[in-house]
């Protein structure tokens, strides 16, 4: 039976999320960034999606880190969009500081191309189906396929809140907008994914220790050079969670542990038909996960 890291990607941030972290990862940060790590989770900082993603880089390193220290390592690893770089690092194929480098860059890219106006809203309740006739000449786009009856629609703010409109009175339970402030996962940001397609022509990757798997194709990829692609274009590219999670199961990954913050992919795991069990560290702590870690492998 194997163990799954997960990395949750942008919505689940709040202000404070690097406050006491394990390990020396917040002082090779800062070796990295200077003085900015010190500011990146305040309330103000958080507003931009720069901040936003190099704080979930750091976050997701630090525990999965904590995690392997305590003699929990995983077999798979995967990550929800920028979720994706802190599992490659955890998984070997990408050094830390050239993550951190990375990550600076693609926030800047996102935000750079759509300073404002844009975002996502996930819609609960309705099929792929339903929603694609929903936003059929909207010009909103699929970002997200978390669950069967979760999805995440990506574009202006004023075409999302029409769709979320009509998708509640089309039977949706909910349709919120997301604390996402670009219009990730489609064809908006393929410009900005090939420029950080060029930085990652300058970074060397190695081949993972563990199984790499994709949170946009869900597939295990082993080659830096797919693992490089994989990052370099998941902002443009839809997010599979629900076919990565499927993929785990099916890999018998029986023990799913998702790092802070928050436990959003610890619930859409659960809906995936996961056969094993699914905790956020977050709201367990690390001394339940090293307790289900050591029970799955005894």
């Amino acid at each position: 039976m194997k163990i799954l890291f997960t990395f949750p990607g942008q919505g689940t941030q709040h202000a404070g999320m690097l406050n006491d972290l394990p390990g020396t990862v917040m002082a090779l940060a800062r070796e990295v960034l200077g003085a900015e790590v010190d500011l990146l989770d305040s309330p103000e900082s958080l507003q931009h999606t720069r901040a936003v993603q190099l704080s979930l880089l750091i976050a997701g390193v630090a525990w999965a880190r904590e995690l392997v220290r305590r003699g929990v390592s995983p077999d798979i690893v995967s990550g929800l969009s920028i979720g994706a770089y802190p599992a490659a690092v955890i998984a070997g194929a990408l050094d830390f500081t050239d993550a951190l480098s990375l990550v600076a860059l693609r926030g800047d890219l996102m935000e750079q191309a759509y300073p404002h106006g844009y975002g996502l809203t996930a819609i609960m309740g309705l099929t792929l189906t339903q929603v694609e006739n929903l936003i059929a000449g909207t010009g909103t786009y699929v970002a997200n396929l978390n669950a069967e009856t979760q999805i995440v629609i990506a574009g202006t703010d004023e075409s999302m809140a029409q769709v979320a409109t009509r998708a509640l009175e089309r039977g949706a339970s909910k349709a919120r907008r997301l604390a996402v402030s670009v219009p990730s996962h489609c064809e908006l940001l393929a410009q900005p994914a090939q420029k950080l397609a060029e930085a990652f022509s300058h970074v060397t990757l190695s081949r993972p220790r563990c199984a790499y798997l994709s949170g946009s194709t869900g597939r295990v990829l082993w080659q830096p050079e797919k693992i490089a692609d994989d990052l370099a274009m998941n902002m443009a590219r839809t997010v599979r969670w629900q076919e990565a999670v499927i993929s785990a199961n099916e890999r018998e990954a029986r023990l799913a542990i998702e790092m802070p913050p928050g436990g959003v992919l610890t619930c859409l795991t659960r809906q995936a038909a996961w056969e094993g069990e699914s905790i956020s560290l977050e709201r367990s702590g690390v001394d339940v996960a090293v307790h289900l870690a050591k029970r799955l492998k005894a």
